[in-house]
């Protein structure tokens, strides 16, 4: 199995993921008044199906950077 052929519908598929996690993501979570957030006017923690996206989010990240990495490196 050659694996520099599998690799990028691999990414596609975690980008596709990615993008779709982010979205469900609820929008006013933090971040500037630029962007929408509350500006660290307050602190929530994250609970239930929002924590679940947040990990999911990181997990997701992580694995496509570790694709992002073999497919630039020669697996032979």
């Amino acid at each position: 199995m050659d694996w520099q052929k599998i690799i990028p519908y691999t990414q596609i598929v975690v980008s596709a993921i990615l993008v779709v996690i982010i979205l469900l993501q609820r929008q006013g979570a933090g971040g500037s008044a630029i962007t929408g957030g509350t500006g660290g006017a307050s602190y929530y923690s994250k609970r239930g199906f929002e924590k679940v996206l947040f990990v999911a989010t990181i997990i997701l990240v992580i694995l496509f950077f570790i694709l992002a990495i073999a497919s630039i490196l020669p697996l032979k």
